[in-house]
C-alpha cells in the first residue's frame, strides 16, 4: 500500500466508487481499515491518504488497531494527538477486532476476513467487471458506427441514372449487411456476459446473488436493451433509405421507358403531321386512306407500351412514391400525345373520307356536265326549228336532267356549304369551285335552251319545207370522251347570261344553205357545233354572253362566307370556354392558376358563354335557313336585334377582363391551356372575336346590299344594316357610359343613351352678374356630353394611366340638364358648327361647338327627336285624361253652367288678345276662328268635359268678375305625366275658383332641377287650359295671384298592384284614388275613381294628387315655352327650336 503511487491510488478509489448505482452512490461509503498485524506509521499514511484523496460521499472510516500492545497505544495516542492533522470531516472509530464491527455492520455484508459471512472471490469480480466494461465499450461503438453510417445515408444524393442508382443501392446493403452482423454479434456477447454472471444461480437454487452481482446482472441487461433499441431504430432507418433507393430505381427505369416512348410517339406525331396532301383524284385518296390505317397498325404497338406505361406510373403514384410530382405530368403527357395521335388518325380519316366525297362528287358531276354538254351540242339545229323537233329535244333535255339524281349533283353544294374547306388544300378548293362553276354554267345553258326550245315548240306558224332531206337518223347521244372534260370549263364573265344569238331570219338563211350541202357533211356541223360548245362559244341556237356579273352569284358568295365564318367563330367560342373557362375547375391545372385569377371567371371571360350559346343554337342555325334565299338575311338580323345587344354587356366587361389578363397572362395555367389547344395565340386574342364579329356583320351587310338592289328583301337589307350600326354604336356609347365617375344616381333610370361625345362649351347664366362670370364665358370649356332620353349629362374627361399601358379615359360628373325643361336654338352667329341649348327660360344657355357641321346636325337631330316625343307624349297624356275627366265627372250637356263659362272664357280670351298689341291682331284672328267652330252645330253624340264643381253645382255662377285662369303646364315625356291634373271630387260644389298647384319634381339625380311645376290637379274645368301658342304667351298678363290651399284626399298610384286578397283593391299605375280610411298596418282604404271599386291597398304605393298652391307670376314668351318643354313645331326656316304645347280644335270639346 505505502508503495502505491498518489495517482494511481486516485484512480482506484475514483473507478471503485463510480461503479455503484447513483441511488447507492448518495447514500455514502464505509471505509474499514484493517490494520490488526500493522504499525501506527502504516495506519497513520493510510488515513493521510484517504483524507486527501477519497472522492466519494464517506460517512464513516472503521480503523481496526495494530493487534501488539505498544502499536495499538501508540495509535490511541496518534490518533489522540493528530486527529486534527487528517483533515476529515467524518469520525474515525478506533476498533479492537473484528467483533467490534458487529455493532455497526452486519456480518452478512462483511466477507470471511473480517469474520463475516459474505462469500466474495476477488479474481472473479474483477473478471465480470472487465468483461461488463468491454461490452460496454462494444455497444458504444456499435451505436457510433450505426449514427454516422446513417448520416452518410441521409446525405447522400440519389443518381440520375439507372447504373449508379444500382450501384449506390448494392454498396448501401453491403454496409447495412456488416453493421447487422457486428449488432449480432455485440448481442451475443451481451447475453454470455450475462448468463455467466447469473451462473451461481442455475448451479444452485439456494444461492443469492450478492450486491455486486446483481449490480453486474443490472448493467449488463441495460447495455443490451440500449443495444436492442440501437438496432431497432437502425432498422427503421434502414428500411426507409431501403425504400427510396428502390423508388429511385423504379424512377430512373420509368423516366428512360418514358424517354424512349415519347421519342417514337414523336416521330410518328411529326410523321402524322407531315402528312397533309388529301390527293387530287379518287385513287390518290384510296391510296392515302390505306397509307393511314397502314401508318396506324405500326402505331399500335407503340401506343400500347405507352398506355401500359402510364398505368404503370399511376401504380407507382398508388404505392405513395416519393416523386409524385415527377410521375404525374409524365403519364398525362403519355396520354396526351396518345391521345393527340389517335385523334389527329381520325381527323386524317375524315379529311380523307371528306375527300373522297368530293372528288367522288366531282367525277360525277364532271360526267354529267360531259353528258350534258354532248347532249345540247349533238341536238341538230334544223330538227329543232321544227315543233316536233323542239318538243322531242325538250324531252330528251328533261330526261337528262331527271338523271342528276343518280349523279347526286347538290352534293356538292351541300360539301361547299357544310364541310370545313378549311381542312383542304387550295387546290381542292379550286376544282369544288371549278366544279360548281362548271355546274352552273351546264345548268344555265340547259335553261337558256330550254327557253328557246319552248319558244320554237309554242309557235303556230306554217310548217316550213327544208330544201334538203332531213337525215335518216338522228345523231347518236352516247356519252363523251373523258379527254373532252378538261376544255369545259368556261369563263365565268362569258357564260352566265346568254340571249338568243340569230334572229329568225338569220335561221332561215342558215338553212337553206346547210341544206345544199351533202348528207354527209351533217356529221361535220355535228362536231363543229360540239366544238363551240366544248369551247365555251354559242352554237347556232345557243346565246350571246354579257359582261355584268352575276349579282345572285355574288349573294350566295357572300352568304356562303357569312355562314362559313359565323361556323368558325361558333368553334372559336367553344375552344375558348372548353378550353380555357371549363379547365380553371380541372383539379389537375387547379394548382397552376394564380392567386389572382382565383375566383374571377367571370371578370375574365364575361358573358362570352351566353354569345355562344345565342350563336350556337339560335343564330348560325337561322342563318343556314337562308343559304338558298340570301335575301332574306336581312329579316334574320331585325328579328335578333335585341338578342345582339348581349354584346354591349360583353364590351363592359371587356377593360376588366383586359387589366386582369395583363397581371395574369404569364401565368403556367395559360400557357398549359394554349399547349393543349395547339393554340399559336395566346387567349386574349381569341378574347378578341366578340368585339371583331359585331363589327363584322354590318360589313357584310353592305356587301350584300349592294348586290340586291331593286330586289326582294332590299328593304329589310337596309334596316337591318342601320340596325347592327346602331348596336355598334349602342356598344361603343355604353363603354364610355360605364367609365362616368361622380353622378349621384342609377344611370339606368335615364333611360336610353342616345349620344356622346366630346365638345367646346361656353356657358351664360342670367341671375350671375359678376364680372369673372362675364370674362368665364369666352373661354370654352372642354366637357364630354351624354345625351339620355331624360338627362343631358356634362363631363369632364381625363386620362388615367392603366399599369403602364395605353390610357383608359374617365369623365368626372359636373352637372346636367333635365331635357323636360330644355330649348334648343340651332344656328350660332359667327360658326356653323355651333349650337345652343338652353334652360329654364334661358336662365341657363350652353354654347356647344362640334367638331364638324356633320356632328353638329346629328346632334341637334337627335335633340329633336327626343323634344317631339316629349310632346308627343304630353298629347297622348293630355288626350288620356280627357277621357278619364269624361268617365269620372260626365254631366248632361248644355247645362247653364256649362254655357255661362263658356261665355265667361270668351270674355277672357278678348282681355288677353287686347293685352299684347304686338300680336293682338294674330291671337284676334286666332280667336275669330274659333269662334266660328264653337258658332257651328255639334253632333249630339260628341262627349262634353265637366268639372266636378260645375256637374254639381245647381244654380248659376255667382257672378260674371270671375276671371279664367291661365296655367303654365310642363310636359313629362311618360304617358302619366298629367295624370296629376285630374280635378279633386272632395272640393265642395260651392268652390268656384281654381288653384294652382306645384307637383314636386325628384332631385335624387344630381343636377336635376327641383323647381315647382304647376299642375291642374285643383282646375274645376279644362277650359282653363290655353288652346293656342298665341294665347300661351300672353295669358301671363291675366293671371290671378290668388293661393287657394285645399286638404288633398285624393292619391294616384305610382305604381301597379295587385290584390292578395279579397279585401284588397288591384290597381294600375298612374290610376286615381279617394282615401275613404286609414288603418294600421301600412293599410289604407280607397275607392278607384275609373272602376268605383273600394279595397285596401298599401299607403306606401300612394302620391297626394294636390298640394299647396302658389301663385304664378309672369314670364316672358321664351320662359315659356322652355318651361313648356315640348318639340316646336315652328316653321322650319326660324333658327330657334321652342317648345310649345299647342291643343289642335279637335282636341278640345266645347259646348
Amino acid at each position: 500500500f505505502p508503495d502505491l503511487p498518489d495517482q494511481d491510488f486516485l484512480n482506484v478509489l475514483t473507478y471503485l466508487t463510480s461503479i455503484p448505482s447513483l441511488h447507492s452512490a448518495s447514500i455514502g461509503f464505509i471505509i474499514i481499515i484493517d490494520r490488526r498485524r500493522d504499525k501506527w506509521s502504516s495506519v497513520k499514511a493510510s488515513l493521510t491518504r484517504i483524507a486527501g484523496a477519497f472522492p466519494g460521499n464517506l460517512q464513516l472510516v472503521f480503523v481496526l488497531r495494530p493487534s501488539r500492545f505498544i502499536q495499538r497505544k501508540m495509535a490511541e495516542f496518534g490518533i489522540k494527538s493528530f486527529r486534527d492533522d487528517f483533515k476529515m470531516k467524518v469520525p474515525i472509530i478506533m476498533l479492537n477486532s473484528a467483533s467490534d464491527l458487529f455493532s455497526y455492520i452486519q456480518k452478512s455484508e462483511l466477507t470471511k476476513n473480517l469474520d463475516g459471512t459474505l462469500e466474495y472471490c476477488h479474481s472473479e469480480w474483477i473478471h465480470h467487471r472487465t468483461a461488463i466494461e468491454n461490452f460496454a465499450l462494444t455497444v458504444k461503438s456499435t451505436a457510433q458506427m450505426l449514427q454516422s453510417f446513417g448520416t452518410d445515408l441521409a446525405e447522400t444524393e440519389l443518381p440520375n441514372d439507372i447504373q449508379s442508382t444500382q450501384e449506390l443501392l448494392t454498396a448501401h446493403t453491403e454496409k447495412q449487411n456488416h453493421l447487422k452482423e457486428k449488432l449480432r454479434l455485440a448481442m451475443k456477447e451481451g447475453k454470455t456476459l450475462l448468463m455467466c454472471i447469473k451462473e451461481p444461480t442455475t448451479q444452485s437454487l439456494n444461492y443469492t446473488l450478492n450486491f455486486d452481482e446483481e449490480e453486474n446482472v443490472r448493467t449488463a441487461e441495460r447495455l443490451l436493451i440500449q443495444l436492442d433499441e440501437t438496432e431497432n431504430a437502425f432498422d427503421q432507418f434502414w428500411s426507409k433509405h431501403h425504400l427510396k433507393l428502390e423508388q429511385c430505381l423504379q424512377l430512373r427505369h420509368f423516366e428512360q421507358d418514358f424517354r424512349e416512348v415519347k421519342a417514337t410517339l414523336d416521330v410518328l406525331m411529326e410523321s402524322q403531321m407531315s402528312l397533309t396532301d388529301i390527293g387530287d383524284s379518287v385513287l390518290r385518296v384510296e391510296q392515302l386512306l390505306r397509307e393511314v390505317s397502314l401508318q396506324e397498325e405500326r402505331a399500335q404497338e407503340s401506343l400500347e407500351k405507352a398506355q401500359s406505361l402510364a398505368s404503370h406510373g399511376d401504380q407507382l403514384i398508388q404505392s405513395d412514391h416519393y416523386a409524385v410530382d415527377s410521375i404525374r405530368p409524365k403519364c398525362n403527357e403519355l396520354r396526351r400525345i396518345c391521345d393527340n395521335f389517335s385523334n389527329e388518325v381520325k381527323k386524317r380519316q375524315g379529311t380523307l373520307s371528306k375527300s373522297l366525297e368530293v372528288h367522288t362528287c366531282l367525277d360525277k358531276v364532271s360526267q354529267w356536265c360531259e353528258a350534258g354538254i354532248y347532249l345540247l351540242a349533238s341536238q341538230a339545229v334544223d330538227k329543232c326549228q321544227s315543233q316536233e323537233g323542239a318538243e322531242a329535244a325538250l324531252q330528251d333535255i328533261e330526261n337528262f336532267l331527271e338523271t342528276a339524281s343518280d349523279h347526286q349533283l347538290t352534293k356538292l353544294n351541300e360539301f361547299y356549304q357544310q364541310f370545313e374547306l378549311e381542312f383542304f388544300l387550295m387546290s381542292v378548293k379550286a376544282n369544288v369551285q371549278r366544279g360548281l362553276q362548271k355546274l352552273e354554267d351546264i345548268q344555265e345553258m340547259i335553261e337558256k335552251r330550254q327557253i328557246s326550245l319552248k319558244k320554237l315548240a309554242a309557235k303556230q306558224t306554217r310548217p316550213v319545207q327544208p330544201v334538203a332531206p332531213r337525215p335518216e337518223s338522228s345523231p347518236k347521244r352516247s356519252s363523251p370522251k373523258p379527254a373532252r372534260a378538261p376544255s369545259l370549263a368556261p369563263n365565268r364573265r362569258h357564260s352566265e347570261n346568254i340571249v338568243i344569238s340569230k334572229p329568225p331570219a338569220e335561221t332561215e338563211l342558215a338553212k337553206k344553205r346547210n341544206a345544199k350541202k351533202p348528207k354527209g357533211n351533217n356529221l361535220n356541223l355535228k362536231i363543229e357545233v360540239m366544238h363551240e360548245a366544248s369551247q365555251g362559244g354559242s352554237s347556232h341556237i345557243q346565246v350571246a354572253v354579257e359582261s355584268e356579273e352575276n349579282l345572285p352569284t355574288r349573294r350566295r358568295h357572300i352568304m356562303h362566307e357569312l355562314i362559313e365564318t359565323e361556323r368558325v367563330y361558333v368553334e372559336e367560342l367553344l375552344s375558348i370556354i372548353e378550353g380555357y373557362a371549363t379547365e380553371m375547375e380541372n383539379p389537375e391545372l387547379v394548382p397552376l392558376i394564380p392567386l389572382a385569377l382565383e375566383n374571377k371567371k367571370e371578370v375574365l371571360f364575361g358573358n362570352l358563354p351566353e354569345i355562344y350559346d345565342f350563336h350556337n343554337k339560335i343564330f348560325l342555325k337561322e342563318l343556314e335557313n337562308c343559304t338558298e334565299n340570301p335575301e332574306l338575311v336581312g329579316t334574320c338580323f331585325l328579328k335578333r336585334k335585341e338578342d345582339l345587344q348581349i354584346y354591349e354587356k360583353y364590351c363592359q366587361n371587356k377593360p376588366r377582363s383586359e387589366a386582369l389578363w395583363r397581371q395574369c397572362g404569364d401565368c403556367q395555367f395559360f400557357q398549359e391551356c394554349q399547349r393543349r389547344l395547339s393554340h399559336k395565340l395566346p387567349l386574349d386574342t381569341y378574347l378578341l372575336k366578340p368585339v371583331q364579329r359585331i363589327t363584322k356583320y354590318q360589313l357584310l351587310l353592305k356587301e350584300m346590299l349592294k348586290c340586291s338592289k331593286n330586289s326582294e328583301g332590299t328593304a329589310e337589307l337596309e334596316e337591318a344594316l342601320e340596325t347592327m350600326i346602331s348596336i355598334i354604336k349602342s356598344v361603343n356609347d355604353s363603354m364610355h357610359q360605364i367609365a362616368i365617375t361622380g353622378f349621384e344616381g342609377d344611370l339606368n333610370d335615364l333611360g336610353k343613351l342616345l349620344m356622346q361625345g366630346s365638345f367646346n362649351v361656353w356657358t351664360d347664366h342670367k341671375k350671375v352678374q359678376s364680372k369673372v362670370k362675364d370674362l368665364a364665358r369666352f373661354k370654352p370649356m372642354q366637357r364630354h356630353l351624354f345625351l339620355y332620353t331624360k338627362l343631358l349629362l356634362f363631363c369632364k374627361r381625363r386620362e388615367e394611366n392603366a399599369d403602364g399601358h395605353e390610357k383608359s379615359p374617365s369623365y368626372g360628373f359636373k352637372h346636367s340638364l333635365k331635357m323636360s325643361a330644355v330649348g334648343i336654338t340651332e344656328n350660332v352667329k359667327g360658326d356653323i358648327k355651333k349650337f345652343e341649348i338652353w334652360y329654364n327660360g334661358r336662365e341657363e344657355v350652353y354654347i356647344i361647338q362640334a367638331s364638324s357641321v356633320e356632328l353638329k346636325n346629328l346632334w341637334v337631330s337627335e335633340i329633336r327627336k327626343v323634344l317631339t316625343g316629349q310632346l308627343q307624349a304630353y298629347r297622348d297624356a293630355s288626350q288620356l285624361n280627357q277621357r278619364i275627366q269624361e268617365q269620372v265627372y260626365h254631366a248632361p250637356l248644355n247645362t247653364p253652367n256649362r254655357n255661362l263659362r263658356k261665355s265667361f272664357g270668351h270674355q277672357q280670351d278678348n282681355k288677353s288678345a287686347s293685352s299684347s298689341p304686338e300680336t293682338g291682331n294674330k291671337q284676334q284672328g286666332n280667336l275669330n276662328n274659333r269662334h266660328k267652330k264653337e258658332i257651328q252645330p255639334k253632333e249630339p253624340a260628341v262627349v262634353r268635359r265637366f268639372s266636378l264643381a260645375s256637374s254639381r253645382g245647381k244654380g248659376s255662377l255667382s257672378g260674371l268678375d270671375v276671371k279664367a285662369k291661365r296655367y303654365e303646364i310642363k310636359s313629362d315625356p311618360t304617358p302619366f305625366g298629367f295624370e296629376d291634373s285630374l280635378p279633386d271630387p272632395s272640393l265642395a260644389p260651392n268652390k268656384q275658383r281654381c288653384a294652382n298647384s306645384h307637383i314636386t319634381r325628384s332631385t335624387s339625380q344630381t343636377g336635376w332641377s327641383s323647381k315647382p311645376i304647376p299642375s291642374m290637379d285643383t282646375c274645376e274645368d279644362f277650359d282653363a287650359i290655353p288652346s293656342s301658342t298665341e294665347e300661351l304667351s300672353n295669358s301671363s298678363d291675366m293671371e290671378e295671384e290668388t293661393s287657394i290651399k285645399t286638404t288633398p284626399r285624393l292619391f294616384r298610384a305610382e305604381t301597379a298592384y295587385e290584390a292578395k286578397s279579397c279585401a284588397e283593391l288591384t290597381v294600375q299605375a298612374g290610376e286615381v284614388l279617394e282615401v275613404q280610411q286609414e288603418a294600421g298596418e301600412g293599410l289604407w282604404q280607397v275607392r278607384s275613381l275609373v272602376s268605383y271599386k273600394v279595397g285596401w291597398v298599401p299607403f306606401s304605393l300612394l302620391l297626394p294628387v294636390t298640394s299647396e298652391s302658389k301663385p304664378i307670376h309672369k314670364e316672358n314668351s321664351s320662359d315659356f315655352y322652355s318651361d313648356m318643354c315640348t318639340a316646336a313645331l315652328a316653321d322650319t326656316e326660324s333658327e330657334t327650336l321652342g317648345f310649345v304645347t299647342s291643343f289642335s280644335p279637335e282636341t278640345r270639346t266645347e259646348s
